[in-house]
């Protein structure tokens, strides 16, 4: 991986400033090409269902069993970020787009606010076990809901009902100006109420890997990776966080080639202060209609599709 330039802070800004100058024009190209990619067909197996929650968060339904990897429903708005107000979860919204299905665990790659509000609410509500870093661990401690942390070990198989899953290291991009990750260390909170959206630290990073009904999924949910501690090679479904690509070198060229998937469905591109009973809007500079373009570089062979968010049924 190179070295950051000291020309690559300049280089950001100036794409910022590009996109301040023609948001609402960029934002309706991603939108014409969020329709096109959500028309493309995912081939899943007979029985399997797959949702997207919004952000990188993914409900999995498959024999009476539900699995969650970072489900974020409670949707903070972006005033509590401004003012430094607890980010918690909201029983109402959880219960709203979570229910209360047979869930056999749920998994969080890292502990940013807007991957882990609602990790520890939703663990204690449906009593399955929370798999994740320590920060995910003390998080679910400081809600009282310590006995369903599970800290985990990486590359171990974990089976969860029809599912087996396995946690990959891996990082976080630098989206602050390509120079260092947001919120960045360990979760050291004590107390709840001082959990604003800054204190939910990233700590560790992993990539999720899990096998169902005879097929494979990568969970990526933030741009950027250890190459070295890849181990999955031909995954059939690449669940991309593409928000934060631009501050990862080479990202598509090393992050396809190690994964080779056959599908790559685009996550995390959404504007995730914005409560999901409303519009979906997009996250600043995604650039959401360059994706398969951008995929398309590396290989011609991998599909580009997406999922409509929460099926469309959020009213």
């Amino acid at each position: 991986m190179r070295a950051v330039s000291i020309l690559d802070p300049a280089r950001y800004i100036a794409e910022f400033a590009r996109f301040a100058a023609t948001k609402s024009s960029q934002e309706r190209h991603d939108q014409q090409a969020l329709a096109e990619l959500e028309r493309r067909a995912i081939a899943l197996p007979s029985g399997l269902e797959l949702t997207w929650l919004g952000v990188s968060g993914y409900r999995f339904d498959y024999e009476g069993h539900t699995l969650l990897i970072d489900p974020y429903v409670s949707r903070v708005p972006l005033g509590a970020l401004i003012r430094r107000t607890p980010a918690l979860p909201d029983a109402r919204l959880i219960d709203r787009y979570i229910g209360t299905p047979q869930c056999v665990g749920v998994l969080v790659g890292h502990t940013h606010f807007d991957h882990a509000v609602d990790a520890p609410a939703i663990a204690k509500r449906l009593g399955c076990p929370a798999y994740g870093s320590g920060s995910l661990a003390r998080l679910l401690r400081l809600h009282g809901a310590g006995e369903f942390a599970v800290e985990v070990v990486p590359y171990e198989r974990y089976e969860l009902g029809p599912f087996t899953v396995s946690f990959t290291p891996s990082a976080h991009s630098k989206l602050l100006l390509g120079l260092a990750v947001p919120f960045d260390g360990a979760l050291t909170c004590d107390h709840l109420d001082g959990l604003a959206p800054a204190a939910y630290r990233c700590g560790d990073v992993f990539g999720i890997h899990v096998e169902v009904a005879g097929v494979t999924f990568y969970h990526q949910g933030s741009a950027n990776l250890i190459d070295d501690a890849i181990t999955h090679r031909g995954v059939d479904f690449f669940l991309a966080g593409v928000a934060g690509r631009g501050f990862t070198a080479s990202y598509w060229k090393r992050i396809l080639r190690l994964l080779a998937p056959q599908t790559v469905i685009p996550t995390h591109y959404d504007d995730f202060f914005r409560p999901l009973s409303g519009e979906m809007g997009f996250t600043t500079n995604v650039n959401l209609a360059h994706v398969p373009d951008e995929v398309h570089a590396v290989s011609r062979d991998i599909t580009v599709a997406a999922l409509p968010l929460l099926g469309d049924r959020r009213r």
